[in-house]
């Protein structure tokens, strides 16, 4: 029971998560858009204090849209506030990484063959470094070089490649993934909260009190508002880069990883620019070429990776065979299953034979080139770590392998189960 609940209850927390973020996301460019779109007013718009205004049609109807120099001359009785929808997509991303993450490190955060870490030290590092990054971007925002477009942006990507470089070389491919994922969402939310939020109320008191408005506040969130408009479409990356393992098991992840957000949020500044009547397709088409450029190189290299790991399959193969030949005085056996009890030699030979064409560092299927997931079961730590995975699905819910292509039989389903329930 517990396998299915436990992804019932992951999948409930992802699907608020993107219902979440969805509406946050639809705020950010909506705004935008709107700032950028608006025209100047007629004389008795602007007299009223009226910066800039728009026509729309939408939904069968027309919508008249002003925005003010500072404020109104008198508070409205509702005003509606647009802080919630980032609340809860932070709380909701922040429950889903703890759940899928943190109380599942050993198979989704935990990988031995970068770092060796028990579950305290993995989450406390996750956690450290998410809040590290917040601080190191707010002490950013509060330094001269924010004076300078141009080197704020260099330093504040420099950080991020330190940030994302560091996480991948302490997580899984998909823990690193996530947690530059989190960290760019808490920069997001603390923006929200610490700046535009506060800002807002700031001048929301002073027009009601009948005082002159202070236009810094709503300049800074202004500001911290455009930068939550550039992280939308590297983030919105992030969090379904977890389905595309040819990216976080790349040799060089962080990089790429990188790369791809640098060039969503060079193609998020097109739309900027064109929603403020600049348009400059070139910005699209080199982003666009970039993108197309990076996914050319990757997939070059996993064709090279892919014929250099079937040849050494070849040759391991005929090892093989000269060491189990009649001639031979020895017998060959791997170090993966000499020191294993009768049943994990014999769950592994099943995984062996029904997963590992899929789930292995050299995948043989004729589709699968990567190991989907990230999970790999070369050897019985894998299996151990992937082992409620495994269960869970093909198992439980009996979807894996996928299509069935391996022909995996009901009995070897129940087998399988039976000899992982009972080995601890």
């Amino acid at each position: 029971m517990w396998p299915q609940l436990y992804e019932w209850i992951a999948l409930f927390i992802k699907w608020f998560h993107v219902i979440c973020g969805v509406a946050w996301i639809g705020a950010s460019f909506y705004f935008t858009w709107l700032d950028n779109s608006l025209e100047t007013p007629p004389k008795w718009k602007q007299d009223k204090g009226i910066k800039g205004d728009l026509w729309a049609v939408h939904g069968g109807g027309f919508y008249e849209v002003a925005k003010y120099q500072v404020g109104p001359e008198q508070m409205p009785e509702k005003l509606h506030w647009f802080k919630w929808e980032a609340y809860t997509t932070w709380m909701t991303g922040t429950a889903l990484l703890i759940w899928m993450y943190y109380f599942n490190a050993q198979a989704y955060l935990i990988d031995p063959r970068v770092m060796e870490l028990s579950t305290l030290q993995a989450v406390s590092l996750g956690v450290g470094g998410i809040f590290l990054g917040v601080v190191v971007y707010e002490g950013l925002m509060r330094s001269p070089l924010n004076r300078s477009t141009p080197l704020f942006v260099a330093v504040l990507i420099l950080f991020g490649a330190l940030f994302f470089y560091a996480f991948s070389h302490m997580f899984s491919g998909r823990g690193a993934f996530i947690h530059m994922g989190a960290l760019i969402g808490s920069i997001m939310v603390n923006n929200v909260f610490h700046k535009i939020i506060p800002g807002q109320r700031k001048m929301v008191k002073q027009v009601a009190a009948g005082e002159p408005v202070d236009p810094a506040p709503g300049l800074e969130g202004k500001r911290r508002s455009i930068h939550n408009n550039y992280f939308t479409l590297p983030i919105i990356f992030l969090m379904i880069s977890n389905h595309y393992p040819m990216i976080y098991q790349h040799a060089q992840s962080w990089l790429v990883g990188l790369l791809i957000m640098l060039i969503s949020a060079y193609i998020r500044h097109y739309f900027n620019l064109k929603h403020s009547g600049q348009s400059k397709p070139s910005v699209m088409y080199t982003g666009a070429a970039a993108m197309f450029a990076l996914a050319v190189v990757i997939s070059w290299q996993a064709t090279e990776q892919m014929h250099t790991a079937k040849s050494a399959a070849k040759v391991k193969n005929s090892e093989a065979a000269v060491m189990a030949s009649p001639s031979s005085n020895t017998t060959a056996e791997t170090t993966t299953t000499a020191s294993l009890t009768q049943q994990q030699h014999d769950a592994f030979e099943i995984i062996q034979t029904r997963c590992s064409q899929c789930h292995s560092s050299a995948p043989t299927d004729d589709v699968f080139k990567v190991a989907q997931g990230g999970a790999m079961f070369d050897s019985w730590q894998d299996v151990e770590r992937w082992k409620p995975r495994i269960l869970a699905r093909a198992v439980v819910s009996g979807d894996m392998p996928f299509l069935n292509k391996t022909k995996m039989t009901d009995e070897e389903r129940q087998q399988l189960g039976d000899l992982l329930n009972t080995i601890n």
